[in-house]
């Protein structure tokens, strides 16, 4: 039996569903989920989506102060070369990836806050506005951010 893993799923939309999986593959088109909150399961059309979040725990820690960039994080690690994702509702997505291509339908990104509750996250190349990796995903980073505050 497979594992059941702890997902977050983020829609273009806006909506979010949280549960677990047992079946997500990046080349699939569909994966279910059962929601946290019960019920059946649910099928998840990738194409629908911004991003799957694996994470260590449903709810997260609210208090926790949420940390963005990349903290003078190294330009490359045994996770992959920096990237960083500003997806079309302006959220801003900063880690490690061994394979970013735009060709691609997604790939996956370890996040450089190593604290926090995301292990890896599957972002879905159509939902993201801008990707950057190496010197110039610092770069987007600084700017995503500046333009915040």
């Amino acid at each position: 039996m497979a594992e059941s893993l702890r997902v977050v799923a983020r829609f273009s939309n806006g909506k979010r569903l949280k549960g677990t999986t047992q079946d997500f593959k990046p080349a699939s088109p569909r994966s279910h989920m059962i929601p946290a909150a019960g019920g059946a399961p649910v099928e998840v059309r990738t194409d629908e989506l911004k991003a799957v979040f694996f994470v260590r725990d449903l709810e997260g820690k609210a208090s926790r102060a949420k940390l963005e960039g990349f903290l003078a994080a190294p330009a490359e690690t045994s996770q992959g070369k920096k990237i960083a994702v500003r997806f079309r509702d302006e959220e801003l997505l900063c880690g490690y990836t061994l394979a970013w291509s735009a060709e691609r339908t997604g790939f996956f990104v370890m996040p450089a806050d190593i604290e926090g509750n995301n292990l890896r996250v599957y972002v879905v190349t159509a939902a993201a506005a801008e990707v950057r990796v190496g010197p110039a995903a610092e770069q987007l980073a600084q700017r995503v951010l500046a333009a915040r505050h």
